[in-house]
Parts: C-alpha cells; structure tokens; sequence
C-alpha cells in the first residue's frame, strides 16, 4: 500500500524506471570506459579529470591546489597527494604564485597535455557514440514532464 502511495505522488511508472535504470546504465558504462581509456595510459580516472580541470581552466587565472580539491570534490591533503603524482609523472608542474608566496599555481606540463589531447579525443568520440542515447533520454523526459503537467 505504501509503495503504491508512493509511486502515485512522485507519478512514477514500470517506463519511468526502466529509463532511469537505462541512464544510469549508459552513465557507469561511459565511466568504465573512461577509466579502462585512463589505465591505457597509466593513470586513474582521478587523474585524467584532474588534467581536464587544469586545461580547461580560463587562461591566466592560476589553478591552486584548493581549486583543484574544490573540482574534484576531494579533502585538500588528497588533492595534495594527487598533484604529487601527477608531478612525478611529469603530467603537471608546480610553480611559486607570483601573487601569493604561500601558494603553488598548477599547469600542465608539455608531456600532460599530449597525453590528456590524446584521452580527450578518445573520450570525445565515446560521447559522440552515446549522445544520441543520453539525447533520446532527455527528449523523452522532458516530453513525459509536458505530457503529465497536462
């Protein structure tokens, strides 16, 4: 009885489900791509979002180790570790803020962009295969919304 109550107010149908379980399969499947395409090249999903922050970061404002932790979502010491192997890898370099001296400003290295273009392009073409899918399911959405709103 009180699934039924809840399925009534939140309007919910056996379609409405199967589309949600479909988008949340495509999601894990495009991440599992991500992180097989990641390990291909040596590094962890983590690390392949953290060279996408740093590029695609507005030129000339400086990336600090904060506003990477703030991205990613991550405590400040991992961000921290992070940017430790990253630099070990040679895929980021750290430099002296020329405005702050207690601060360290991020960039990629020469090497990190390469290898971030390369996985960029593979993850672009994953996005262009599964689009048409991600696009059918927000079509529908938002078409399903209009239809019961009326």
């Amino acid at each position: 009885m009180l699934l039924k109550k809840a399925e009534d107010r939140f309007n919910l149908t056996t379609r409405d489900y199967a589309q949600l379980a479909s988008f949340r399969h495509t999601l894990r499947a495009f991440l599992r791509f991500s992180e097989a395409a990641a390990a291909q090249k040596g590094l962890t999903s983590q690390h392949y979002q953290a060279m996408l922050i740093l590029r695609g970061w507005p030129d000339g404002q400086p990336v600090s180790i904060n506003d990477l932790a703030q991205q990613l979502m991550i405590k400040h010491n991992s961000a921290v570790g992070l940017v430790d192997r990253l630099t070990k890898e040679g895929l980021v370099v750290r430099e002296a803020s020329t405005v702050d001296r207690r601060k360290v400003e991020l960039q990629l290295s020469s090497r990190g962009r390469q290898v971030l273009a390369r996985l960029a392009g593979m993850h672009r073409e994953e996005l262009r295969r599964i689009g048409p899918i991600m696009k059918r399911f927000f079509s529908e959405l938002t078409h399903d919304k209009d239809n019961r709103a009326s």
